[in-house]
C-alpha cells in the first residue's frame, strides 16, 4: 500500500473545526496555540466559536484550515506516524499546498501560519471587490472550458483556476469575462455555470499583485526541502527542491489548480490510498470522481485518527 497525504483548501471551513481535536489531545491544542501566538490573535476561538462570517474571511480561513491540519498531523506523530517512513507523497489543494509543505517541514508552524496570513491579505486586496467573479462549471471537458475561456477573454481575464476533476472545472477572472463564459458554458452544453459567492478572483491573472506579495514573503522565510515530495498544484508532479518549490507557489497565486491530473498522477504511480487531513471531505469525494482506484479516506475527528494509525501503523 502506498499511502499520500491531502491537505484541503478554502470552502472546507465550518464554525467548530478543530474544537473537538483540542478538548481531546493536548498535541492539538499546542498547535492552536502556536497559530494564535504567530498571528498576534486568537484565531483558535473564532474556529471553535464563529462567527461564520469571520472564519470565512480569506485572511483567517487560510490560516485556520492549515491548523486543524497540522493539529490532526502532530497528533498523528505523537501517537508515532513516521512521515517519512510512513507516507509517500503530500500534496494539497490552493492554500492545502501549505499545509502539505508545514507536515513535510519546508516550513516551521508560526510561518507557515504568517505566510497564510499575508497570502490571504494580498489575495483579497489585488483586486476591488465586485471586479472580479469565478464561476462552476460542470459537465464540460477540460479542453471546452478552455476554448470558452479563450473567447470570453475578449471582454477581459478569464482562465481555468481549478480542475477538481469529475467535470467540475472553476474559472477565473474579471466579472463580465467570467459571467460570458458561464453563458458560453450553458451555450456550449454544460450541466450547470454557478456563479460561486467568492470574495475575489483567485488563481487568475487578476491576482499578480499577490503573487508579488508572496515572492517577497517567501523569499524572507526558512526553507528545508520537504521529508518527502510534494506534488505542485502547478504542476501535478512531484518536487523536492525547497526554492523550486518557493518558486511555484508563487506561481500557484495566479496558475492553474490541476487536482484532476494531481490524483491521476498519484493513480499512475502506485498509490492507492490518499489521507485528507483536516477539516471536511472534499478531496475525499473528488479523489472518488477522478479515479476508483484510489481509496480516499477523511482524518478529521478522534475517531479518524485511530482508524488511519491502525492502518497506518500496522
Amino acid at each position: 500500500m502506498s499511502v499520500a497525504f491531502t491537505f484541503p483548501g478554502q470552502g472546507s471551513q465550518a464554525v467548530g473545526m478543530g474544537k473537538e481535536l483540542a478538548e481531546t489531545y493536548p498535541e492539538a491544542r499546542a498547535v492552536f496555540e502556536e497559530v494564535d501566538e504567530a498571528l498576534g490573535e486568537k484565531l483558535s476561538s473564532v474556529m471553535f466559536d464563529g462567527p461564520e462570517e469571520t472564519l470565512t474571511l480569506t485572511a483567517n480561513a487560510q490560516p485556520a484550515l492549515m491548523a486543524v491540519s497540522m493539529a490532526v498531523i502532530r497528533v498523528m506523530q505523537a501517537r508515532g506516524l513516521d512521515l517519512k517512513s510512513k507516507v509517500a507523497f503530500v500534496a494539497g489543494h490552493s492554500l492545502g499546498e501549505y499545509s502539505a509543505l508545514c507536515a513535510a517541514g519546508t516550513f516551521s508552524l508560526a510561518d507557515t501560519a504568517r505566510l497564510l496570513r499575508i497570502r490571504g491579505n494580498a489575495m483579497q486586496a489585488a483586486v476591488p471587490v465586485g471586479e472580479g467573479a469565478m464561476a462552476a462549471i460542470i459537465g464540460l471537458e477540460h479542453g471546452d472550458v478552455q476554448s470558452i475561456c479563450v473567447e470570453a477573454s475578449a471582454v477581459g481575464p478569464c482562465q481555468i483556476a481549478n480542475d477538481n476533476g469529475g467535470g467540475q472545472l472553476v474559472i477565473s477572472g474579471g466579472k463580465a469575462a467570467v459571467e460570458k463564459a458561464a453563458a458560453l458554458a450553458t451555450d456550449k452544453g454544460a450541466k450547470r455555470a454557478i456563479m460561486l459567492p467568492v470574495s475575489a478572483p483567485f488563481h487568475s491573472a487578476l491576482m499578480g499583485p499577490a503573487a508579488e506579495a508572496m515572492r517577497e514573503a517567501l523569499a524572507k522565510v526558512e526553507k528545508k526541502d520537504p521529508v518527502v515530495p510534494l506534488i505542485a498544484n502547478v504542476r501535478a508532479a512531484p518536487v523536492t527542491a525547497a526554492d523550486e518549490i518557493a518558486a511555484l507557489l508563487v506561481e500557484q497565486v495566479t496558475g492553474q489548480v490541476r487536482w484532476r491530473e494531481t490524483v491521476e498522477w498519484f493513480a499512475a504511480n502506485g498509490v492507492t490510498t490518499l489521507y485528507e487531513l483536516g477539516s471536511g471531505k472534499v478531496l475525499t469525494g473528488l479523489a472518488r470522481r477522478i479515479d476508483k482506484s484510489v481509496n480516499g479516506i477523511a482524518v478529521n475527528t478522534p475517531a479518524d485518527i485511530d482508524a488511519a494509525l491502525a492502518a497506518l501503523l500496522a
